[in-house]
């Protein structure tokens, strides 16, 4: 199997490229899953916060330009091992085992915004396609500033007042359905919808 350096992984996140990506978890997941196993976690939670830290780490490069002062692998679990501690903060556990030194960095708060931002356009998602298409498609076009009028042609609705009515019902549904989410009222205090 090919190796990559750091930049090269770095490149190869921000552009998705399967290779790299395959790398990574091939190369970096084990030490990831053995920390979360250790400290009450099982598979699937490691395999949850390897895809969160990976999706931080992407935000990041695309983001802010993210140049390493460590190598990649140690950048990765210390992201892992950060979000893991949240997740166990969340969950009231406090279970911690002790790591090898020098295993991790200690990594700036902002991981935890970048992964909630994360973690709220998943929620949304999630709903958003449960919503019929029609309404899909009503909120995609509206988002996408198409006029109503256009909107209404495309859709084959009467007027431009039934797109306006039908945008505020499937709003309305999709915040319903986002606001009886548990994942929503376990942390509701990090979640805004905004009703614009």
């Amino acid at each position: 199997m090919q190796d990559f350096s750091a930049i090269e992984i770095l490149e190869g996140i921000k552009n998705r490229d399967t290779k790299v990506l395959d790398f990574i978890y091939e190369n970096f997941f084990h030490p990831v899953k053995l920390f979360v196993m250790k400290n009450s976690g099982s598979l699937e939670d490691a395999q949850d916060i390897y895809q969160d830290a990976v999706l931080v780490i992407y935000q990041k490069v695309l983001h802010e330009n993210l140049t390493l002062t460590c190598s990649f692998k140690t950048y990765l679990y210390s992201v892992c091992r950060l979000l893991w501690l949240k997740q166990l903060e969340k969950r009231r556990i406090n279970n911690r085992t002790a790591e090898e030194a020098g295993l991790f960095i200690e990594l700036a708060e902002d991981i935890f915004s970048i992964n909630e931002k994360n973690d709220r356009y998943k929620l949304y998602q999630d709903h958003f396609k449960k919503l019929s298409f029609s309404c899909q498609k009503v909120l995609e076009l509206f988002l996408a500033k198409i006029p109503l009028k256009e909107i209404a042609r495309i859709l084959g609705f009467k007027s431009e007042q039934y797109v306006k009515k039908r945008k505020f019902q499937c709003k309305e549904k999709l915040i319903q359905s986002i606001k009886s989410d548990p994942n929503f009222l376990e942390n509701s205090k990090i979640y805004t919808i905004k009703n614009s």
